[in-house]
């Protein structure tokens, strides 16, 4: 799946990226990150951050979510959904 969403089940900014995918209409795989730290170490090495949510939409690296919240209110968001 191109679009996923990096996560913890106790993260309240996953929480909102959820919300505003889900009001976008987009279909996304969340991948839990609080059991499996291999899982983590791929995404600290691919991104550099050390946060959840990480947000990929069309396979393009969104970031967390104040990345995600930014291009909703450019614009941009839109246009990586529509690919």
């Amino acid at each position: 799946m191109e679009n996923v969403m990096y996560t913890s089940d106790y993260c309240p900014f996953c929480r909102m990226a959820y919300q505003l995918l889900d009001e976008k209409g987009v279909v996304y795989e969340k991948i839990s990150v609080d059991e499996n730290p291999d899982i983590w170490k791929e995404i600290h090495t691919k991104t550099g951050r050390t946060t959840v949510p990480q947000i990929y939409i069309n396979g393009q690296y969104v970031g967390g979510y104040d990345d995600l919240s930014a291009a909703d209110r450019s614009g941009k968001l839109s246009a990586i959904i529509n690919g």
